[in-house]
């Protein structure tokens, strides 16, 4: 296999890849071997059809796409090793010669990835953050806290209020007919949270457990199913249960069941600490983020479009992963939002861009100071993903490839390069907006 490399535009190159007459030989006999079972001809029991015989049939280009793509996913890899260059995106491929007897020839059209002119990234200035834990910040951590350990209770003495949440029978009529899913059973309904259509869950208000009685309400002119749209109805509704959320009083006793402490000061000070590491942390990568920013804003870089593309489908893979944690397919998400690929890859693009060229300059500033990410570190990163996974370090250390540690150092170097960027970093306290002054 020989590779020659042509350098294009804008951080393209073309590899043209040619690969002897012999290995040719070789993936057209594969694939004849593959399509063999496939094929048929009168006289020939299935799978023994010679290949001559075949080629006769159909001509000799019969077995050239499938001898094509063996070839491409062989030799591409070690075509790319071969060039030298450091290829940020997938190949796009084309066969420009295959004959038998003769010399297999492809080219490669691929993104290299792009040189950085840095800006100036020592003494990037940073805004100041405030990350006291005020008083208002404590008592909503604290009320959140006492609304998870809340629980449902059952009221029998007093009628339906705004904020209960009541179980009910219901079932929607339109013009006197039942229309398709109206209709429910001992279906939980918080009061004031607008889940039903109008004035529904008003109509209720007032109502007492064992009453049957209508609700009276008209559908919106933009309803999702057609043929309700603008629609008045009538809900026939028996209400068997009136619940209430009871919250637990803040108090010594409330503390020492959330938390290992026995009083409520204690509590409050655990809760303030851990707000102000959140805070403090929270602020750390805002600064990060701003300085980085800075820093790519003054620097140059010219970004391939296959480059970006790619990007933009690693985000749509992850959109994708978390989405199928939820129980949906990728498919669904679409379908749901209205959006198609076409749509989502473009809304995904900034993002993209701000990854790269993130990713390129703190590559860039590790490789200008000489950062160094040893084989000790990269060791240090594995046992804590194997802590973290509950795993023996050797077994961890049997699932990380090399080409996995190759990018736990490219991770880290890039993390010892924000830390260098940020111990240079100078802090400035936040611009207060002026008053305009009077006319």
């Amino acid at each position: 296999m020989s590779v020659v490399v042509e350098n294009l535009e804008k951080n393209m190159a073309k590899l043209t890849v040619t690969v002897p007459a012999d290995k040719l030989e070789k993936a057209i006999q594969a694939a004849y071997n593959k399509q063999k079972n496939k094929i048929r001809i009168p006289g020939f029991r299935k799978g023994k059809v010679p290949r001559a015989m075949i080629e006769k049939a159909y001509g000799p280009e019969v077995f050239f796409d499938d001898a094509a793509n063996i070839l491409v996913n062989e030799e591409y890899p070690e075509a790319m090793e071969e060039s030298g260059l450091d290829i940020v995106s997938r190949p796009q491929i084309e066969v420009t010669q295959i004959e038998k007897g003769k010399e297999f020839i492809f080219e490669a059209e691929v993104a290299v990835k792009p040189d950085v002119t840095l800006g100036e990234y020592k003494g990037v200035t940073v805004t100041q953050a405030d990350t006291a834990v005020t008083d208002e910040e404590l008592d909503a951590e604290l009320e959140k806290t006492r609304n998870m350990q809340s629980r449902m209770v059952e009221v029998t003495d007093r009628a339906v209020q705004q904020g209960d949440t009541v179980v009910i029978d219901y079932e929607g009529f339109v013009d006197g007919a039942a229309f398709e899913g109206g209709k429910g059973e001992n279906h939980s309904l918080e009061i004031g949270s607008h889940s039903f259509i109008d004035t529904f869950e008003d109509q209720i208000v007032g109502k007492n457990t064992g009453d049957a009685f209508d609700v009276n309400v008209t559908f919106p002119e933009q309803y999702h199913a057609a043929e309700l749209q603008g629609k008045p109805a009538v809900f026939k509704v028996v209400l068997h249960t009136i619940k209430v959320k009871e919250i637990p009083e803040l108090d010594d006793e409330f503390a020492s069941m959330v938390s290992e402490f026995e009083t409520l000061d204690e509590y409050k000070e655990d809760v303030k600490k851990k707000l102000l590491e959140r805070k403090e942390e929270t602020a750390s990568r805002a600064k990060e983020e701003e300085a980085v920013k800075k820093i790519v804003d003054s620097s140059e870089m010219d970004l391939p479009e296959p480059m970006i593309d790619m990007q933009c489908e690693n985000i749509m893979q992850e959109m994708a992963n978390r989405i199928s944690q939820q129980g949906l397919s990728f498919d669904q998400y679409l379908q749901f939002t209205g959006m198609t690929k076409e749509k989502l890859q473009e809304q995904v693009r900034p993002e993209a861009i701000q990854r790269i060229q993130n990713s390129l300059v703190l590559e860039k500033i590790a490789e200008t100071e000489n950062i160094v990410v040893t084989e000790e570190e990269v060791d240090g990163e594995i046992k804590k993903a194997a802590s973290a996974y509950g795993m023996s370090v050797e077994k961890m250390m049997e699932f990380v490839s090399e080409e996995g540690r190759e990018e736990m150092k490219k991770d880290l170097s890039i993390q010892k390069a924000v830390d260098f960027v940020m111990e240079h970093a100078q802090e400035i306290a936040k611009e207060e907006p002026q008053e305009q002054a009077a006319e």
